[in-house]
């Protein structure tokens, strides 16, 4: 195995551990994580857009012809439109509400199953990013990890609040955060073994993955910002929604590559 895969390994393991970050919230009583959820779900939409806009397209553009990005975008959007309707389909249709009369919890909202998705692709996308900087050298792997790992903390602070905010049990909503999250390890062992022959697919997953975070979080998560009936919360929430395009903004300045 090569020096810059086992550094690769390495790098995308701890990546990993990050979506550990959920376990702080374990011990929470549940008033007081429902509170900080209704303001952690506008941070999340900050960050996944921030990542689209701010990460994501810029990236593609520059891996992928400027003319195929965007219908790869678009692609992205209408993929992740469709996979919505039909886990609406399976899991819609009231039945959440079925569940809320008779005294049982009800299912998780389908956002949660397409968020775990998208983290999926993008965590991969990431480990090919890492690999990329270490095949280059040890200094540029270092920087891309640091630049990836302070990229990804708020996002996998978002993607946790995301899971229990759709209504998944917190102990499961971290493994199913941190499974998604190993996809980095993969990412980063396709990267370091076939780069040469995957780079161009790299950046069309780029730019799906980027219509898929637009798709999520204009169309499923901004709407639950919706329900919010204080103008002050609301107020709130607007600004952490800036607040986490901003953090995804300014981590790109200063780790720029």
């Amino acid at each position: 195995m090569l020096p810059s895969t086992i550094e690769t390994l390495a790098a995308t393991i701890l990546i990993s551990l990050l979506s550990l970050v959920g376990v702080f919230a374990l011990s929470m009583a549940d008033v007081r994580l429902h509170k900080i959820l209704a303001v952690m779900i506008a941070y999340s939409a900050g960050t996944i857009l921030g990542a689209a806009l701010f990460d994501l397209l810029p990236e593609a553009v520059e891996t992928v012809e400027a003319a195929l990005v965007f219908p790869m975008v678009a692609l992205g959007f209408i993929v992740f439109m469709f996979l919505e309707r039909i886990l609406y389909w399976y899991h819609g249709h009231g039945h959440g509400h079925e569940f809320e009369a008779r005294g049982k919890k009800a299912p998780p909202k389908e956002f949660a199953y397409l968020n775990i998705l998208g983290d999926l692709i993008h965590n991969f996308i990431d480990g090919m990013i890492i690999a990329a900087g270490f095949i280059n050298s040890f200094n540029v792997g270092l920087t891309t990890t640091i630049a990836v790992a302070f990229h990804e903390l708020p996002q996998e602070i978002g993607d946790y609040g995301i899971l229990v905010y759709a209504g998944m049990e917190r102990r499961r909503a971290l493994l199913f955060n941190f499974l998604a999250s190993l996809s980095a390890v993969l990412g980063g062992f396709v990267g370091s073994s076939f780069f040469a022959s995957v780079e161009n697919l790299g950046g069309y997953m780029i730019a799906f993955s980027a219509g898929a975070f637009i798709f999520l979080a204009a169309s499923e998560l901004i709407p639950e910002m919706h329900n919010e009936d204080s103008r002050l919360r609301s107020m709130i929430q607007m600004f952490v929604l800036v607040l986490g395009m901003l953090t995804i903004y300014m981590v790109g300045l200063v780790f720029a590559e």
